[in-house]
């Protein structure tokens, strides 16, 4: 790695577009060998320590608050999700074409940390790649089995639903979410490397508020980003948890208990914090280089010992079903399967914005030196089509053995923590697979786990990106105690509540997104203009 990534302050570049006189950790303090920014890592971690001690005593009743604020904002502001959405998608291919494309992030001699493939491995390994061990089957097969609504009500169990079924997963996992990161990765890098200014969600804003970003608006607003990254990384990884001891005790009769749970969550905490010491080179790095071998391996097994000639028929059906239909399943008007569009999509694009801070600042934490072509190319485009292989590869598999009624997939899904399991079980060396699908479900949390760590280490240490070992360790030490603790506390209610809260987080972080489209827009601009 480049001692850019290793000093405490941002590359700085020569004649930066805007000129600001706050400098990286300006009211930082020094607490237990610690590097906090003040006040937003105390502000944040008091509403974190009150948020879980309430959920822990009146677990039932924080579900349900937290649900129905939940279902209000998603009931009520839908629209905005999904014109957010659409808003995301159309701004990153315009910035493909337009000449801002050829801007350079940290300037015109700037060079790339690191090298493509572990760039890519690592962006993908953060942004979804857990998701996509989760859902690959669970979701294609439930559409197709209406087991939770069925994409613009199409008839269930038919050819229709099935092409339809794996178009509308690729909707939820396609450009749509690698937008919604690409915006806000973009935007953290060009200010943060192009601007000289701190590797905080604030900087973003710096074109329409200039400097009261370095006051209190500012810290409302990184505290926000603090609040969607811990509650989303703990949310996983309770869930992980859960679906990890469901793989065990499929394969193995180990109880699917709390204490297994809790086990778990011990386990890849201990190694997340291992890899968070050792930081991006020495830790991330490898574990997603890792970690893409692993699932590359495995969707290579699923290919060959599945059936071959439809996985490569079903890539070119997944993807034309994805273009046929990405338009009418962008709509927000008149829909009429309420149930699909606001369970799915809307609680789908919810996620994937309540997420996007940290998977946004880590994706520009390791993009210094790519053109702003290239950032949205390798962020947005390749991805899509990389999960268009897998979603087909694995859900492809699934829908077949609905339809041939083979393997208990054939009796609907009852379990989704099991879909993935179930569909390698009726496949050769089915306890092989199933065991290398855990441990990369496992491997998954532990680079999402200390990716957001670094994340949110940054954000609370005023944008400084190597911050002191005990920072790192007491974030990455605090997703673990939080899902741990939520799960033994308040089981599966506490976990609702803690996802809950992170989807409400995602209604005002919409607006925060559509306004740094226009701040991006015209930082770019005024790079352009200043270098002509």
């Amino acid at each position: 790695m480049s001692d850019n990534l290793e000093s405490n302050d941002i590359p700085e570049v020569d004649d930066p577009v805007y000129e600001t006189e706050h400098e990286v950790g300006e009211h930082n303090v020094e607490v237990l060998g610690m590097d906090l920014h003040n006040p937003v890592f105390f502000f944040s971690s008091l509403l974190i320590v009150l948020f879980v001690i309430g959920t822990l005593i009146f677990p039932e009743s924080a579900k349900q608050a937290f649900d129905a604020s939940k279902a209000w904002s998603i009931d009520n502001f839908d629209w905005l999700f999904m014109v957010g959405g659409n808003i995301f998608v159309l701004f990153c291919l315009l910035l493909i074409v337009l000449p801002l494309g050829k801007i350079r992030l940290g300037g015109s001699e700037a060079k790339a940390d690191f090298s493509l493939m572990s760039w890519f491995a690592m962006l993908f390994a953060a942004g979804m790649g857990i998701g996509l061990m989760f859902w690959s089957v669970a979701e294609p097969v439930g559409y197709f089995t209406n087991w939770f609504g069925t994409p613009l009500n199409t008839p269930e169990g038919t050819e229709a639903s099935a092409k339809m079924a794996m178009g509308a997963t690729m909707f939820h996992w396609g450009l749509h979410p690698w937008a919604i990161y690409a915006v806000v990765g973009l935007s953290l890098a060009f200010f943060a490397y192009n601007c000289n200014m701190p590797l905080t969600i604030r900087s973003t804003f710096f074109p329409l508020l200039g400097e009261r970003v370095w006051g209190w608006p500012g810290n409302v607003i990184d505290t926000v980003a603090v609040l969607a990254t811990i509650f989303g990384l703990a949310t996983s990884l309770g869930f992980g948890a859960q679906q990890a001891a469901g793989g065990l005790n499929f394969l193995f009769d180990i109880p699917n208990t709390i204490g297994t749970q809790i086990a778990i969550i011990f386990a890849v905490t201990i190694v997340a914090i291992f890899s968070v010491v050792r930081g991006l080179d020495g830790g991330v790095k490898i574990l997603s280089n890792i970690n893409m071998s692993l699932a590359f391996a495995l969707m290579l097994f699923v290919i060959i010992a599945g059936s071959t000639t439809m996985v490569l028929n079903g890539v070119a059906t997944t993807l034309l079903s994805y273009v046929e239909h990405i338009i009418p399943l962008s709509n927000w008007i008149g829909r009429e399967d309420e149930t699909f569009y606001h369970g799915w999509t809307v609680f789908y694009w919810a996620w994937w914005i309540s997420w996007s801070p940290f998977v946004g600042m880590f994706i520009a934490r390791i993009s210094r030196g790519r053109t702003v072509r290239q950032f949205i190319m390798a962020v947005l485009i390749v991805p899509t089509l990389v999960t268009t292989v897998w979603m087909a590869t694995f859900g492809g598999n699934g829908l077949e053995q609905v339809k041939q009624g083979v393997g208990e997939l054939a009796n609907g899904i009852t379990d989704s923590s099991l879909a993935l399991f179930q569909m390698l079980d009726n496949l050769p060396f089915g306890h092989i697979t199933s065991f290398l699908a855990i441990v990369l479900v496992l491997v998954f949390f532990i680079t999402s786990s200390d990716s957001g760590s670094l994340v949110i280490d940054s954000i609370t240490a005023g944008g400084k990106l190597d911050v002191p070992v005990a920072q790192r360790i007491f974030w990455a030490t605090m997703e673990g105690v939080i899902a741990a603790a939520l799960l033994f506390g308040g089981g599966a209610d506490a976990l609702g509540a803690l996802q809950a809260a992170a989807i409400t987080v995602g209604l005002p972080f919409t607006i925060v997104l559509i306004i740094m489209c226009l701040s991006l827009y015209l930082g770019l601009s005024r790079e352009r203009k200043a270098h002509l």
